[in-house]
């Protein structure tokens, strides 16, 4: 960013020397480079932005789905006690001879732990709650990314839009100074297009 702004600070300077040595045009770029710079550093601000909001939502899925791995270990484990208990003597189902009321509820325990650290919707943290919430943050991630790509588009095109400004007021001439303006405002109708999500 700050190379961009010394060369947006270095084009207003020829400008100003020009308009001083009476060339009227180098007064209205400095005008326009100072414009596309105050636009480069919006753009640049919502770049970064937008790179944050990846990273946050990059460490949430990943959260969410080391939480979900953990849960698996867990209902795995809940499922092996299940089984080993249940093939112990005396864990027979129903109350008949030989069944140990105590082992019996030992395995209804182990069961319904699985059950719960598989899907638990009043907690909201069972396994299936979480990766649906890590899915909803893989989504929001990938959303992020592309916003940053396309700022990163806005960035670019600001920038070379400044460095064109730059060179009409070294060359006087006015085409390249046009262009100038008008890559400035496409720019600057990508970012509000990008902003409000339409691209």
């Amino acid at each position: 960013m700050s190379d961009t702004i010394d060369d947006a600070k270095e084009g207003i300077e020829q400008a100003h020397h020009a308009a001083a040595h009476g060339d009227g045009g180098a007064r209205r770029i400095a005008v326009l480079i100072a414009g596309l710079a105050a636009m480069l550093a919006m753009a640049e601000m919502a770049t970064k932005s937008a790179q944050n909001e990846y990273m946050t939502r990059h460490i949430a899925a990943s959260d969410d789905w080391a939480f979900y791995q953990a849960k698996d270990v867990r209902a795995a484990l809940r499922n092996a006690e299940a089984a080993i208990l249940e093939s112990l003597p005396g864990a027979g189902q129903g109350a008949g001879q030989g069944a140990d009321p105590a082992l019996q509820a030992r395995v209804k325990a182990a069961r319904e732990a699985e059950i719960h650290f598989r899907d638990d919707p009043s907690a909201g943290n069972g396994m299936k709650q979480l990766a649906d919430k890590a899915r909803t943050e893989e989504a929001e991630r990938d959303h992020a990314l592309h916003r940053y790509h396309q700022f990163e588009l806005v960035v670019g095109g600001l920038q070379i839009a400044i460095v064109l400004a730059s060179v009409s007021v070294v060359t006087r001439v006015q085409t390249i100074a046009w262009a100038s303006g008008m890559l400035g405002v496409l720019a600057g109708m990508f970012a509000l297009l990008v902003h409000a999500g339409i691209v």
